[in-house]
């Protein structure tokens, strides 16, 4: 009995650390660094633009990022505060939008796909013991007794199979040097949305691109 009570706890506690994994942050799946610019830190003035539909995202972004910008050492402004229209923008707009922000360098990050991922645990069932007896832990002799131990046992031991849906957002994420245009860092990105909020898992990444540009040596 304590053996398959401890199994049961085990198992449960496998399908919570499941579930927990679904919530996992963003990764960094691979970065760039232009050779001309790698331990230059270089990137002290920066306008910070979120190239996504949503409005409100788009400001929450770029708001979290000029504040992890701003504490790391570099001025930083929101793209919204001059560039306040959705969509598309033509390069004679872009121009005019980083000459009046008086920025010497432009982050643009983007999300360039979507994917699902799946995760199933195929739950447990615990049963008595092979062999005859008759009670509650007996197994499967004959009589009533074993009949109602083996029904009982499976109803106390069973955990149902789990299973999460986690969608994973790619993003990719580019410095460019407002004078010509030439990029001076990158980085490719994936974030699991697991159960955080929009809040928490922008934080997340905020996070990470500014701590990664800082060990590249651009800001």
């Amino acid at each position: 009995m304590f053996k398959r009570l401890f199994l049961f706890m085990l198992a449960a506690t496998a399908g919570l650390v499941l579930l927990g994994c679904a919530s996992t942050a963003t990764t960094l799946d691979a970065q760039w660094v232009n050779p001309q610019y790698a331990g230059k830190r270089s990137v002290r003035n920066v306008m910070v633009m979120s190239a996504v539909r949503d409005s409100t995202n788009r400001r929450i972004f770029e708001d979290r990022m000029v504040a992890a910008l701003q504490a790391a050492g570099v001025t930083a402004v929101q793209s919204y505060k001059f560039l306040p229209e959705e969509g598309p923008v033509s390069e004679d707009r872009l121009r005019s939008v980083v000459a009046q922000a008086g920025v010497t360098h432009a982050m643009v990050s983007r999300i360039i796909n979507v994917s699902t991922q799946v995760n199933v645990s195929p739950g447990m069932v615990m049963g008595p013991a092979w062999g005859p007896g008759w009670g509650w832990g007996g197994g499967w002799g004959p009589g009533w007794g074993g009949f109602a131990g083996y029904q009982n046992a499976m109803w106390a031991t069973s955990i149902p199979p789990q299973v999460t849906t986690t969608q994973n957002v790619h993003s990719d994420t580019r410095v460019f040097d407002a004078a010509d245009a030439a990029v001076l860092w990158s980085a490719a990105t994936t974030t699991s949305t697991g159960y955080n909020s929009v809040v928490q898992l922008i934080d997340q990444f905020v996070q990470l691109i500014v701590s990664t540009m800082a060990k590249d040596g651009v800001i």
